[in-house]
């Protein structure tokens, strides 16, 4: 009898955690609380002679990364925003940071469109400050094309979208790097 039971509780005990897997074979999830979500930071300083500051976080989503910026001592209107190669703000002008972050080699173009460091334009209103939440589905923030350790720019002019390999976008008054 008693080794009936014991069979009886291991073929149920079997079923159970069988109905609990998924198609695939692994345990299926049942508390997403506290699933690992991959995300990023960038603290913004300002380059040479500039006052340019802020923190930039990146949150992956379902269907991409959540950008949310909060940006300060910028000049009235449109600044251009991008993801470059390097994390790297060694130099007074930031140029250390190479160019935009393009793994797929694409032209430069709107966010989407162009190369994966293209980013939505900052606009900040007449005391200098710029917000900015955005779903962005071109970058990852880890993987093999992941942002990771790249830089993040802010330009003193608007990116036009259209001129090559940058969008004129002047020269880069804050930087940071992406981690």
């Amino acid at each position: 009898m008693k080794k009936t039971f014991v069979l009886f509780a291991l073929f149920v005990f079997t079923v159970l955690f069988a109905a609990c897997a998924a198609k695939d074979g692994t345990p299926a999830k049942t508390d997403d609380t506290h699933a690992h979500t991959a995300q990023a930071t960038a603290v913004l300083s300002p380059t040479e002679g500039n006052i340019v500051q802020g923190k930039v976080a990146f949150q992956q989503e379902a269907h991409g990364i959540r950008l949310i910026a909060e940006v300060s001592g910028l000049t009235p209107g449109s600044h251009g925003f991008h993801v470059h190669e390097k994390g790297d703000c060694s130099a007074p002008d930031a140029s250390s940071a190479g160019g935009h972050f393009n793994p797929h080699g694409a032209a430069h173009g709107k966010p989407g469109e162009g190369h994966a460091g293209d980013l939505p334009a900052l606009e900040a209103d007449a005391d200098g400050n710029a917000r900015l939440n955005v779903l962005l589905t071109s970058l990852e923030i880890t993987g093999e094309h992941g942002i990771l350790g790249r830089g993040l720019i802010i330009h003193a002019d608007p990116d036009d979208y259209v001129s090559q390999p940058t969008g004129n976008a002047g020269v880069r008054v804050a930087c940071a790097v992406i981690q």
